[in-house]
């Protein structure tokens, strides 16, 4: 069953991604998300895993209206991992999202001091989500979320677009 539902999701991703960037592009003109490197005592990142399209990110999502970038990272936290930030928020980057649209960018926080009373229960949202050592993210960890690994990580230097 899991293996036909990884199919369909992937066979609708990009008809996904294509009508939000639309929506969005009529709603904002330019796109701007968020997402955040949370590491662990144990340098363990955390990851999470979406219903609507494939593969293991790091946490975040879109900018809504009026809102900070760091608002909106604050909230995507909470939303998709109860994580609370109880330290200060660091900016690592802001990225071009090209492959999704030539008129969206990601900003990428650094978290280090936070609270986490559980993991969330999966929902419509968050199918799956947890702690990952760096030397071992699941086998499906897409390529922008390792390559901000390695920057913050490994001290790679930065790239200008997500990839």
């Amino acid at each position: 069953m899991a293996d036909l539902v990884n199919r369909a999701r992937r066979k609708f991703e990009p008809l996904l991604r294509r009508f939000f960037h639309a929506y969005f592009l009529v709603v904002r003109g330019m796109t701007l998300g968020v997402r955040a490197v949370v590491l662990d005592a144990d340098n363990k990142v955390f990851l999470v895993r979406h219903s609507y399209v494939t593969g293991w990110h790091l946490p975040g999502g879109g900018v809504d209206y009026g809102e900070t970038m760091e608002q909106a990272m604050r909230r995507e936290l909470k939303e998709e991992g109860d994580i609370d930030l109880t330290g200060e928020a660091l900016l690592h980057g802001i990225f071009l999202n090209s492959h999704v649209s030539r008129r969206d960018h990601v900003a990428v926080y650094v978290i280090r001091q936070f609270r986490q009373d559980r993991l969330p229960e999966p929902n419509r949202e968050i199918v799956e989500c947890g702690f990952f050592a760096a030397d071992s993210l699941p086998e499906e960890t897409t390529l922008g979320t390792r390559l901000r690994l390695a920057e913050v990580l490994d001290g790679k230097p930065p790239m200008a677009t997500w990839r």
